[in-house]
């Protein structure tokens, strides 16, 4: 098994192969760990656990050899976020400030879960700090780089995990989604990211960001790998958050197609700025999905600005004390945005509470009349590194907090949601496109997401080895 063998097979072909036998889960952890060390300048990953994922792996391999189930992830190499507990290491959720923390005495709940499952652990990924960032940008770890041009931006915060599996380093891995953290990075990184329904998946042992507006989900190369993981993370937890609901399994619904579906595409707030690559590729998945009218809602701008105050106000909270006392150490356009959000009126964020709950009414109202909502997923393609300014429309904006214009509404609310890659006839750079569908019915955007994939209609294609 070579590292290219690792670039080019889905988490289902490896863990098919573990299954049969006809692959060793430790061949595909070498592979993946030689991989990983072979493209370390991509920076995608802080830490890399290889003792742990040897014994892991080997572990997979003795219960298939003894005739028990290695699980549905068998052997498949996965990565997380830094910002998950792994047992023996310190969270650094991208933070200078949380390196001087002891390490984690206990695994994040998914974590648990993918293991169980049967998938290995290989590491920890680079991400913006305390999860503020849109960029992948990190001013302590630097930047994670794109895997389809080193010279842009992965996206972010869970830039390491859009470029290690649009990389090819790892089949799967782990992000979360405050206001598009998972979304923009696949986007830029053409990979699929889900971010499920608000309360879906435990976060237990992860560092917390906005705690009305935290998601955790997966990222992928293909639609069954993300399923697979989905569906091997549901289920209650001692999560306060998380909102008690049983497992609804999303991979039996993969194959049954569009037919019956009522899909229409969003417009207003949601292609205003959009740039041309945008609308194309939202064109092209509306044909594929042949979607019918497109709706315009007209709260979503409000929705934007409303997630945009309380995202400022609940981590400004969060990171009051640290401010006080260790402001120096914070990068400077995080500590200046969490500075601004702890002078915020409170009337200011009692009035976004209030136009969130006017969104979510009016989106379930749509969804009264369809299936599937569509949407650009980021107004254009990755950006170089260090650019400070975008250009939506006709208006010159700042970038890092105007990439995620268009996922900031849905996380407002909570929907599910799948981020669909696209490359576009002669394009150098991938693009996303968002797959929404009603509170818990992931199957319907996953089944969405897996007729544009298997039809070809997005051409997403896999990394190749260098």
């Amino acid at each position: 098994m070579t590292a290219s063998m690792t670039a080019a097979l889905t988490g289902a072909a490896i863990a098919a192969g573990v299954r049969a036998g006809t692959l060793s889960a430790e061949a595909v952890t070498e592979a993946a760990l030689a991989r990983i060390a072979a493209q370390s300048a991509l920076n995608a990953f802080t830490d890399v656990t290889a003792a742990r994922a040897r014994a892991q792996a080997r572990a997979v391999d003795q219960a298939r050899a003894a005739g028990r189930d290695p699980g549905p992830l068998a052997g498949v190499p996965f990565a997380v976020k830094n910002l998950f507990d792994i047992a023996g290491l310190t969270t650094r959720a991208g933070a200078r400030i949380s390196r001087d923390m002891p390490p984690a005495t206990a695994d994040a709940t998914l974590v648990t879960r993918l293991e169980s499952a049967g998938a290995v652990l290989v590491g920890a990924l680079n991400m913006g700090e305390y999860a503020y960032d849109f960029t992948g940008e990190n001013a302590h770890d630097g930047a994670s780089l794109n895997p389809h041009d080193p010279r842009r931006m992965s996206g972010g915060s869970s830039g390491g995990s859009g470029s290690a599996v649009g990389a090819g380093l790892v089949p799967l891995a782990l992000g979360s989604d405050t206001n598009g953290s998972i979304r923009v990075p696949a986007s830029f990184c053409g990979i699929y990211g889900l971010k499920p329904t608000y309360g879906r998946l435990s976060r237990r042992g992860t560092f917390p960001f906005v705690a009305s507006l935290d998601h955790m989900g997966p990222l992928a190369r293909s639609v069954t790998d993300l399923a697979t993981a989905y569906d091997a993370m549901q289920g209650p937890d001692a999560d306060p958050a998380q909102t008690p609901r049983p497992a609804e399994p999303a991979t039996p619904h993969l194959g049954r197609g569009i037919a019956g579906l009522r899909i229409a595409r969003l417009g207003g707030h949601f292609t205003t700025g959009a740039g041309d690559q945008a609308l194309a590729a939202l064109d092209l998945v509306a044909r594929a999905l042949g979607a019918g009218a497109e709706i315009a809602p007209p709260h979503a701008a409000h929705a934007r600005a409303a997630a945009y105050l309380i995202t400022m106000a609940e981590a400004a909270a969060l990171h009051l004390p640290r401010l006080r006392t260790r402001a120096a150490d914070f990068d400077p356009d995080v500590r200046d945005r969490l500075l601004a959000g702890a002078l915020l009126p409170a009337a200011w964020v009692q009035q976004a509470q209030k136009l969130r709950r006017a969104f979510a009414a009016e989106m379930a109202g749509f969804f009264a009349r369809s299936d599937i909502l569509i949407a650009p997923a980021t107004p254009c393609p990755a950006p170089r590194l260090g650019e400070k300014r975008l250009r939506l429309g006709d208006d010159e904006v700042a970038l890092r907090p105007n990439l995620g214009i268009f996922t900031q509404p849905l996380s407002a609310i909570g929907l599910p949601v799948v981020a669909v890659p696209v490359w576009l006839p002669g394009a150098r750079l991938p693009i996303g496109v968002q797959v929404i569908a009603p509170p818990w019915r992931e199957d319907l955007a996953l089944r969405a997401a897996h007729h544009l994939e298997t039809t070809g209609a997005t051409a997403a294609p896999l990394p190749k080895d260098d």
